[in-house]
């Protein structure tokens, strides 16, 4: 039985707990807009920051910065300075950060194998809203 369902959370649930849970600080990490794909692309292999920014469409090089420096701060990315003139930097995953590629891969897996169910569900919610049409 997998072990989100085995372990009992308390009755309600601290706010303090929640905040503290480190399952929940995971998925909001991975949850942000660009944290799962750069975590995708890294999988592959080592990048360069350019190669990065090319690969995502929308993402600034300042949002590109910011999530690839806190995938770094939480120990998923190492950053590499090469002494280039200018330096290159680039960016792979390091042990901690593979091993959530199989996670991820599982969750990846089951969103796509689910899509046409939950978009169903989705399209039966939109239409029977009692808010429709306003």
């Amino acid at each position: 039985m997998p072990s989100i369902q085995t372990y009992e959370l308390p009755r309600p649930v601290p706010l303090e707990e929640l905040e503290a849970c480190p399952v929940g600080d995971v998925f909001r990490r991975m949850g942000d807009r660009w944290s799962l794909l750069l975590v995708a692309l890294l999988g592959k292999g080592p990048q360069r920051y350019n190669q990065l920014h090319r690969a995502v469409e929308g993402i600034s090089q300042r949002m590109l910065t910011r999530t690839l420096r806190n995938l770094e701060v939480d120990g998923l990315v190492r950053r590499e300075v090469f002494p280039t003139v200018p330096p290159s930097v680039e960016y792979s995953l390091t042990p901690l950060g593979r091993t959530l590629l199989e996670p991820l891969s599982a969750l990846a897996d089951w969103a796509i194998r689910h899509e046409p169910e939950i978009n169903e569900s989705r399209a039966k919610h939109r239409n029977h809203s009692p808010m429709r049409g306003f």
